[in-house]
């Protein structure tokens, strides 16, 4: 594929600012919405919510700006694990200090296995049908929540009409995609979530604004006491979370490898599960939940036409801004979901386009429509089950089992690599 500007290619400063806050208007929502998920689970509350998302952004910020610069060296976001929330919610809850201290450990525990470059080695493993299948499984395993963005009903508007202003703002995004040029193109997402969200309130006008009674700036680290419990039974249950969290790291790297061929992936995968560690471990001393890279990065690479690591510097000093800035956190905070849920839209729909690519630039065959059919189905169904039906499963077993994408790249790699072994690509 070729883009606007290359892995170490350094755009104009314009241009650099600019792909800076459309990432950052991407990634932003996402840590308030993890941020708030977490702080639901907190029987205390554990300080004030804003406070948390304070600590998480300032993590975030840190990881983003490694995984650049000394780690992967690619443009890949990083941000909260959902993973982790599984976790939590099976039996955390009321042991919280145990959860972060598992983080803490697993972090530690990752960093001294990726250190070995035991990941490195499982790059061959991850053949084109397999990378093809982990990018179209990030937009089908994602739609759950993009669904329960676009139609959660609002005072001012119920779902059917937050479902119709998606579908209007979606289709008016591709229009908006074949018609413009240049860098307007390339950062189509940022002036859709900030036009996309001037249109929501004008058409469903809020009552009243939102008042903060919270300060323009203060630190996140007031009321910091980090208290490390071990319990072996939250331990192994985080294991299991970590053992999710690996495959999700290496999937999204090996993604965006098969997007831009960059060289030393070896070293690259090394550094960049080592990172996610690292982080993992500042993540468990903070008490905060722990990051992992974003495979749907890829969709925003293919969007924009932009494939610079450079272009996440400014996203990086951004989000370290913010973890500062209290009251602006509680203002990103009332971004309407639904405009966040169709930016989405057209980011998974980039990256299935991106993922038919890949799965097309070979000759294709009966059995690679199978070995991609299977695990996408699956990815699916398991991405749907209810929470009665998921409340089924042993609890040791609900962070990989209970996941679907992880559930879709176990079974691809089962596939390629023993059913259809033969006939790998």
């Amino acid at each position: 594929m070729k883009f606007k500007y290359a892995l170490n290619e350094i755009p104009p400063l314009g241009h650099l600012l600019l792909f800076g806050v459309q990432w950052l208007a991407i990634l932003a929502p996402i840590i308030l919405i993890m941020g708030t998920a977490v702080t639901s689970l907190h029987p205390n509350g554990l300080g004030q919510q804003v406070v948390y998302i304070q600590r998480l952004f300032f993590v975030v910020a840190v990881a983003l700006f490694s995984q650049v610069i000394w780690g992967h060296r690619l443009p890949i976001i990083i941000g909260p694990a959902t993973v982790f929330l599984v976790g939590m919610a099976a039996g955390g809850k009321s042991n919280l200090e145990a959860v972060y201290t598992s983080i803490f450990l697993g972090g530690l525990l990752l960093t001294a296995i990726s250190i070995t470059g035991l990941f490195a080695h499982l790059k061959k493993l991850f053949t084109s049908t397999v990378v093809a299948v982990i990018l179209i499984l990030v937009a089908l395993t994602l739609t759950p929540m993009i669904l329960n963005l676009i139609t959660t009903p609002t005072p001012q508007a119920d779902s059917f009409a937050n479902l119709c202003f998606s579908l209007v703002m979606v289709l008016s995004m591709f229009i908006a995609a074949n018609n413009i040029r240049g860098l307007w193109k390339s950062t189509l997402i940022f002036w859709a979530i900030l036009g996309g969200s001037l249109a929501y309130y004008l058409i469903f006008p809020q009552s009243s604004l939102p008042t903060y009674d919270l300060p323009t700036v203060a630190a996140f680290w007031q009321g910091l006491h980090p208290s490390f419990v071990f319990d072996s039974g939250v331990f192994l249950s985080f294991l299991i979370c970590f053992l999710a969290l690996s495959v999700n790291d290496l999937g999204s790297i090996q993604s965006v490898d098969e997007l831009i061929k960059p060289d030393n992936m070896e070293r690259r995968i090394t550094r960049g599960v080592t990172v996610t560690g690292l982080i993992n471990v500042l993540s468990g001393f903070l008490g905060v939940i722990g990051s992992v890279n974003f495979s749907f990065s890829s969709g925003v690479i293919i969007a924009s036409g932009a494939a610079s690591r450079y272009t996440l510097i400014p996203t990086s000093i951004g989000l370290l801004a913010l973890s500062f800035l209290p009251k602006t956190i509680a203002v990103l905070g009332s971004i309407p979901s639904v405009v966040i849920g169709s930016s989405m839209v057209y980011l998974m729909c980039s990256q299935i386009a991106g993922g038919l690519q890949v799965a097309l630039s070979q000759n294709y065959r009966f059995e690679k429509g199978l070995t991609i059919g299977l695990p996408m189905i699956l990815g699916v169904l398991i991405s749907y089950l209810p929470p009665a039906v998921l409340n089924t499963f042993p609890s040791i077993l609900k962070p990989v089992l209970g996941n679907g994408f992880v559930v879709g790249v176990i079974v691809v790699l089962i596939m390629e690599h023993i059913v259809f072994r033969k006939h790998s690509s």
